[in-house]
């Protein structure tokens, strides 16, 4: 049997190996449906697998004005809406966190900005996620790296950086 170029005694050629992945368990729940078509199930795991470096458990909850405004008031103290939170309880050996996207604050900043929703929904998700595995972003340093890392992750994902032009 001829052989093919790059193969040896006519295997097949090696297929590159895909960079291991990270088991997801995915709850995502709509409270607000007003971006239920920007967010399938498959995406939204896609993006958040990108960012994760263990098995994870997560729950992805879209909400309105209103409850992003009550979470964040209770747990955070801050009595606005906000476009991300995230709430974890266990690191280890399976991450298990909440990530709570506020769907009028997230469309109202991809509109100031100029970026896609999709883009800014998988930014915040990618944010959601570091955060739930420690990432910070309270000091300089921390945020600088909390950053380069969303950027590289965003990037891969196909999308544009989020930090570019960016002053912090």
């Amino acid at each position: 049997m001829p052989t093919r170029p790059g193969t040896k005694s006519g295997a097949e050629p090696a297929a590159a190996a895909a960079p291991p992945r990270a088991p997801l368990a995915l709850s995502l729940q709509f409270a607000d449906v007003a971006h239920r078509e920007t967010l399938p199930r498959h995406r939204v795991a896609r993006w958040l697998r990108a960012a994760l470096a263990a098995p994870a458990e997560l729950t992805v909850r879209i909400v309105g004005e209103a409850e992003g405004r009550a979470l964040n008031r209770e747990f955070r103290g801050k009595d606005y809406a906000t476009n991300v939170l995230t709430f974890d309880y266990q690191r280890a050996p399976t991450l298990v966190a909440d990530i709570v996207l506020c769907a009028p604050v997230v469309e109202r900043e991809a509109g100031e900005q100029g970026i896609g929703l999709e883009a800014h929904y998988a930014h915040l998700l990618v944010h959601g996620a570091l955060h739930a595995q420690g990432f910070d972003h309270e000091r300089a340093a921390d945020a600088e790296a909390m950053e380069a890392r969303e950027s590289a992750i965003v990037v891969g994902l196909g999308f544009g950086d989020p930090y570019a032009g960016s002053t912090g």
